[in-house]
């Protein structure tokens, strides 16, 4: 089955840590750029980060720089998202797809909640 996969969230205090993960099955998640998107309650969704095909990221949303890193194993075929110092203003859900535009295959997204 062909399916893009997002796993980690949960509930953490502020300034703490989560590590969300993009798992493929299907097909081989290195041959994407690979973006990472929220959507809060009542707002629009915001484009977090692109990662590459080589490994590099851009960053979209000036908040995450500095806090937010992600990476790959290919031979897992998984994206991963490390958020660090977390806020509750990153609370939301948060997607993966196999873009930077939110037109590719795309998972059914993990929520994530900062409050103390």
């Amino acid at each position: 089955q062909v399916q893009l996969v997002e796993s980690g969230g949960g509930l953490v205090q502020p300034g703490g840590s989560l590590r969300l993960s993009c798992a493929a099955s299907g097909f081989r998640l290195d041959y994407y750029a690979v973006g990472w998107f929220r959507q809060a309650p009542g707002k629009e969704r915001e484009r977090i980060l692109c990662l590459t095909t080589y490994d590099n990221s851009i960053y979209y949303l000036d908040s995450a720089e500095g806090r937010f890193t992600a990476s790959r194993n290919n031979t897992k075929d998984t994206v991963y998202l490390q958020m660090d110092s977390l806020k509750p203003e990153d609370t939301a859900i948060y997607y993966c797809a196999t873009d930077c535009q939110w037109s590719g295959r795309r998972g059914q997204g993990t929520q994530v909640d900062v409050s103390s």
